[in-house]
């Protein structure tokens, strides 16, 4: 059997105790305690969901390239700045 490679883009976010783990392209999402667990929880997912939408003859749907980079940078500042956190 051939063997097929598709990527995800994930987007992980930390809220309060954990890291939630998102994949917009298949609208899926999953968290853990650390960003690894996050991600070994989503890739799970992700494969259960494709085998699921196989098995039931619908397609798959899959990004065509990655070209999204989602980071964070920190920004040195003065500890007398007014912060506003969204």
């Amino acid at each position: 059997m051939e063997t097929k490679i598709l990527n995800y883009r994930i987007i992980i976010e930390k809220e309060e105790k954990n890291y939630v783990a998102f994949c917009p392209t298949l609208g899926l999402s999953d968290y853990g305690k650390t960003i690894d667990q996050a991600i070994e929880r989503i890739k799970k997912l992700i494969k259960f969901h494709i085998e699921s939408l196989s098995q039931l003859g619908y397609p798959v749907p899959a990004e065509k390239e990655i070209t999204t980079l989602i980071t964070s940078v920190e920004i040195p500042f003065s500890s007398s700045i007014k912060i506003a956190y969204v």
